[in-house]
């Protein structure tokens, strides 16, 4: 099951969440977000050095990296993939196939190869599941967000599609054995973000190493 770990910024931060094992890191560029990424420091940088620090030795793999955008142009999200090296963009607005199309045969293969490309459905009810037929045809990854609510899981027992799909909406410590005991054949994992916090962006990795170890 991937884990991803949304809404980080702080460069050492993300350095010591990513020797937790976690799968994948969410960077925020949507510029009205508390927790947007606005540059790149030209040294540590927003993103790890991971070459540079010794200490990151007991990493074994590195975690995908994952540009998260919402009805944004184009060229900036070709401009972030390329000059933050995302394996994955998640698309969170109104963007249509077109769109989507379009983009992933810009980034692909000239810019990122294999780049994979994640879109976001708000889900509030079984209906709102309906939703993913539109984009089924043009994605890796759907992500099932209940924003500001409880996580049905029970909702979710109702997707029929063939695309992989991760859930997020306030899923915290709290929901271990909700997540434990989800199953459906093309549930691929979980994404979590304020309730890991202890200020915004920066993560609590005590709180994620006893999350993961608890989900093992």
């Amino acid at each position: 099951m991937i884990i991803k770990i949304c809404g980080m910024r702080d460069a050492q931060n993300i350095h010591d969440v990513s020797k937790l094992g976690i799968d994948w890191i969410g960077l925020d560029f949507r510029s009205k977000s508390e927790r947007y990424v606005s540059q790149i420091s030209s040294c540590a940088g927003i993103i790890p050095d991971y070459g540079s620090l010794s200490d990151l030795a007991a990493v074994t793999s590195k975690p995908l990296l994952c540009g998260i955008f919402k009805n944004d142009m184009p060229q900036n999200i070709v401009t972030r993939v390329y000059n933050f090296n995302l394996d994955v963009v998640e698309l969170d607005g109104e963007e249509s196939m077109v769109m989507i199309d379009n983009l992933r045969h810009t980034l692909d293969p000239d810019i990122h190869a294999g780049i994979k490309i994640m879109k976001r459905l708000v889900i509030t009810t079984s209906e709102d599941i309906e939703k993913y037929k539109e984009y089924e045809a043009g994605i890796d990854f759907f992500l099932f967000d209940f924003h500001d609510v409880q996580v049905d899981w029970k909702v979710l027992e109702t997707y029929k599609g063939k695309v992989p799909f991760l859930i997020s909406g306030n899923i915290g410590p709290e929901d271990i054995e909700h997540v434990k005991n989800f199953t459906h054949p093309l549930f691929y994992g979980i994404s979590v973000n304020e309730k890991f916090e202890s200020a915004v962006a920066i993560k609590d990795t005590t709180l994620i190493e006893d999350f993961i170890n608890k989900l093992k």
